[in-house]
């Protein structure tokens, strides 16, 4: 009998190369609500209608329409990237995008942006593409309606019935509220990346060698823009030991750099990038008939723009090897319900795990002893209640197999070139 092969998880080949994802993810959900607050939302307004014809609804959706005051309450916003071939990214992907076998768009990237209130807190989880669970009764936008699966990828999802699917489907899984969603595609990464003028990146290990994303990259740090962006955040093979679940935390080291970019100087000072990235970023997304108004958008701006790097964190939902199937892999329940209840109570976070899973990220080691400047406080952001003892809950250790960085926590790409 012919030895098999060590298991690897996670690392089911998709029918085409070019389904391997656009992997940007949140950065579009961020980039709207940062940049929209800093030119105050007046230039989201002339794409307003362009957002509503895309929009689609959400069962969680908040009843009233928003208001010109402050957003209090904790809310969720569901970021989602399709596998789609753009008009942009198929003369430079060719074959990849032309393929007849691939039918449909999949939900390759699946991030939930949790952001509590009093004090406020942002945890951006991320759902591996090959997490097998139970998939609702969804219907599609042409009407037609799929039934409900007791297990399949949450990838699946999306072909299903679109973006208000994943919601649901995330909803299930999590037990959380999501009254917000948003989705990018292949093109809407190029786009967005460059109107920030791309982002510096930390290639670590023995550099990136991954013919499949177009990435023949020596260690060091790297500027990536437009489609190397795009590749960079593709990468699989050329990480870690090669799997989904160590590309995670490639995006996580991007998203977090993205975001330390965002609230630098460099962008805060410059009124002709933020202009040209809020349009940019309004324009390039798809969002949920809740997030389609831009005084929501703005609303949801302010309330992240005083919030402490140590309070942004970078998680990757926890899982555990699938029994029936090798290549894929099913929630671990017991360390989901321990994150769930921490964001529920807004406990302040402390990981124990790695950077990432799957060794797709290091540390920095070239980055500062001293964390990067947290934005000054807003006088008019009331400080948490003292004698409130909800307001200051004890600090919750996070299961190892929660991996995850903190935005003031600098890593490299762990490259197995």
């Amino acid at each position: 009998m012919t030895p098999q092969p060590p298991t690897r998880h996670a690392r089911r080949d998709p029918a085409s190369p070019w389904r391997r994802g656009a992997k940007l993810v949140a950065i579009a959900v961020t980039v709207v609500l940062v940049a929209a607050v800093a030119v105050g939302g007046f230039y989201a307004f002339s794409l307003s209608q362009r957002l509503q014809e895309a929009a689609v609804p959400l069962k969680d959706a908040p009843a009233e329409p928003p208001a010109l005051s402050a957003y209090s309450e904790p809310f969720s916003v569901l970021v989602v990237g399709t596998d789609e071939c753009d008009d942009e990214v198929k003369e430079a992907f060719g074959a990849r995008c032309s393929d007849p076998g691939n039918e449909g768009a999949r939900n390759d990237v699946n991030m939930l942006v949790h952001v509590s209130a009093n004090p406020r807190r942002v945890t951006v989880v991320s759902f591996p593409r090959d997490l097998q669970i139970g998939i609702p009764e969804c219907t599609a936008q042409d009407g037609s309606t799929s039934g409900p699966s007791y297990k399949a990828p949450i990838n699946s999802a999306y072909e299903a019935g679109g973006l208000t699917c994943v919601a649901d489907t995330v909803s299930e899984l999590s037990g959380q509220s999501i009254p917000f969603a948003a989705k990018v595609s292949f093109g809407n990464v190029v786009n967005i990346t460059d109107a920030i003028g791309g982002v510096e990146v930390c290639i670590g290990g023995d550099g990136i060698d991954d013919p499949d994303a177009g990435i023949d990259w020596e260690p060091g740090p790297r500027v990536v823009k437009g489609y190397d962006a795009l590749a960079f955040l593709r990468t699989r093979k050329g990480i870690g030991d090669g799997s989904d679940l160590a590309r995670i935390g490639n995006q996580q080291q991007y998203l977090s750099r993205l975001i330390n970019k965002l609230r630098s100087d460099e962008v805060l000072s410059n009124p002709g990038t933020l202009i040209g990235l809020a349009n940019t970023a309004v324009n390039n997304i798809e969002p949920s008939e809740s997030l389609a108004d831009p005084i929501r958008i703005a609303q949801l701006a302010y309330t992240l723009k005083d919030v402490p790097f140590s309070d942004i964190t970078f998680v990757q939902f926890p899982v555990v090897d699938d029994p029936a199937d090798n290549n894929h892999v099913v929630p671990d329940q017991a360390s989901a319900a321990t994150l769930w209840e921490a964001l529920e109570t807004n406990a302040p976070l402390q990981l124990t795990g790695e950077e990432g899973a799957n060794g797709g990220v290091i540390p920095d080691p070239s980055a500062p002893t001293e964390a990067p400047s947290e934005p000054a406080p807003d006088a008019s952001t009331p400080a948490p209640d003292a004698t409130d003892a909800t307001a200051a809950p004890g600090v919750v250790e996070l299961p190892s197999n929660v991996s995850g960085t903190k935005a003031n926590q600098a890593t490299c790409s762990a490259g197995n070139g």
